[in-house]
């Protein structure tokens, strides 16, 4: 570089990392004067400090016609599709391969054949049905393209992101997103499916929620930046006000989201793709997603040993957000100072992995309503919407399995998730 790195986003980062000795990974945004620049960051404490690991650089130039907003909207773009894809790569100006990342062991076949082919094309891997023109067209032509790739079953979405903000001499970031959910095997359903309401044709999911997305994310990107004072000195009073702006729109984000959710889950043929996965990884990985949420209120998280493992069937994703829902209730819940333990087991045929608190516990009347749509058990100004336990319910018996709940009053409660073993 050479030299010390100055920017105080990261810092800050580093030294949460640091103090707590967990993975952090997190979007971070700097300024230059010239540009702003945001990156993933991925930083892993160990016995002889800190290592940083940084991927999708976006750099913006602070012209007159890039304003707060347009930045922050496009590394919120950015981060989100980088939590979803199956596959990554960076693109030179012309749509060729420079670098390739992969999520899934599906696309590992596919991210070893690009990595032989750096400087072909992109599409040259790839499949796009009805598009027969010569290769490469556009960015703005393909981005949102249904793609396929041979000897994987189902199908993606492309998307192009220009590095720089006109998409010029930058090149682009390629994320491939799941493009559609597979229809329920055939006795995979439960016998309240049919009780349950039809969906509103996917409204909410596919034309609302990205609406409501965008400027609820802007809303908390600019009001972080007022908080942490990167856009100058500011009153403790103001800056007080700007984090609870951030927090409500972070509440009504979550209440869009859960929308979203229960639209897609409500969907005839709703079923998440089963995949091979580890149990055992997906508790460890929701322990460092929430760490520092449980260390601010002093709460140790018990997991699985990075030794110890319980193969499952079904979708990551999924699996990792009904994890990230049990245990964010328990630690909510949870009194200060005591222990959240997330262990796994194995019965015949089935996979389990379990949440357990110390909290006040439910009563036989609250665990029969606990997983109702709505339901909050008299709960009020917690934040919460009363569906977090009903997508998760709902989720896990797509995937094959269920959630159920053990619950004795004053000696916390034992959230359950069971999945066909892998």
């Amino acid at each position: 570089m050479p030299g010390p790195l100055a920017i105080p986003a990261l810092l800050e980062l580093t030294r949460k990392a640091w103090h707590y000795r967990m993975k952090l990974a997190r979007l971070f945004q700097a300024q230059d004067g010239e540009n702003t620049v945001s990156a993933w960051v991925e930083i892993v404490p160990d016995d002889e400090g800190l290592t940083l690991a940084l991927s999708n650089w976006r750099v913006i130039p602070l012209t007159v016609a890039t304003t707060v907003d347009a930045v922050a909207a496009e590394a919120d773009e950015a981060m989100l599709l980088a939590q979803v894809a199956d596959l990554h790569a960076r693109l030179d100006a012309r749509q060729s391969l420079l670098a390739v990342g992969h999520s899934t062991d599906v696309f590992e076949p596919l991210a070893i054949a690009m990595r032989a082919g750096f400087g072909h094309v992109w599409t040259d891997f790839v499949v796009i049905p009805g598009i027969n023109h010569r290769q490469p067209l556009h960015w703005r032509l393909i981005d949102g393209a249904e793609v396929t790739v041979e000897g994987i079953e189902g199908s993606w979405q492309a998307r192009l992101l220009p590095v720089l903000g006109d998409g010029a001499a930058g090149g682009f970031e390629l994320y491939l997103v799941p493009a559609a959910i597979t229809a329920v095997p055939a006795g995979r359903g439960t016998a309240d499916d049919a009780a349950l309401p039809e969906a509103l044709d996917g409204v909410l999911g596919r034309d609302l929620a990205p609406a409501l997305r965008q400027p609820l994310t802007r809303i908390i990107a600019n009001a972080e930046t007022i908080r942490t004072r990167l856009a100058g000195p500011l009153a403790d009073e103001y800056a007080n006000y700007a984090a609870d702006i951030a927090e409500a729109a972070r509440h009504l984000l979550g209440l869009v989201e859960d929308l979203a959710d229960l639209d897609a889950i409500e969907a005839p043929g709703f079923a998440p793709a089963p995949d091979p996965i580890d149990l055992a990884d997906a508790a460890r990985r929701a322990a460092g997603i929430l760490g520092v949420r449980a260390s601010e209120r002093g709460i140790t998280i018990e997991v699985p040993g990075e030794g110890e493992t319980m193969p499952a069937t079904g979708e990551w994703r999924r699996v990792l957000q009904v994890l990230l829902n049990l245990l964010g209730n328990a630690l909510r819940y949870a009194p200060e100072g005591s222990t959240v333990r997330i262990g796994v087991s194995a019965e015949p045929r089935r996979a389990l992995v379990t949440v357990a608190d110390e909290g006040l516990g439910l009563n036989a009347e609250e665990q029969a309503k606990v997983f109702d749509k709505f339901e909050r058990l008299g709960r009020s100004g917690d934040g919460g919407s009363g569906l977090g336990l009903y997508i998760s319910r709902r989720l896990a018996r797509a995937m094959g399995g269920d959630l159920t709940v053990q619950s004795t009053p004053g000696e916390g409660a034992r959230f359950t998730l069971e999945l066909p073993s892998g």
